[in-house]
């Protein structure tokens, strides 16, 4: 059983990047900037703060492209 679905699996993988980021990247960012003042951050860094951690499924669609 294959852990993304196959409509995704058969896009190219500039396609598979571009819809990876058009959907982590704004939750990303939203999430960081509703948390931040709850560890008193300014909301725009947390903001930042949550798009670097959104990065992270990219990097594991890279990698896993890699392993190919």
């Amino acid at each position: 059983m294959a852990l993304l679905p196959h409509w995704f699996e058969s896009k190219s993988f500039q396609t598979q990047l571009i819809l990876v980021a058009l959907v982590c990247d704004p939750i990303g960012f939203g999430a960081g900037y509703l948390l931040a003042p709850e560890f008193g951050v300014e909301p725009v860094l947390g903001g930042v703060y949550g798009l670097v951690a959104a990065s992270f499924p990219m990097s594991m669609l890279v990698i896993r492209e890699m392993n190919r």
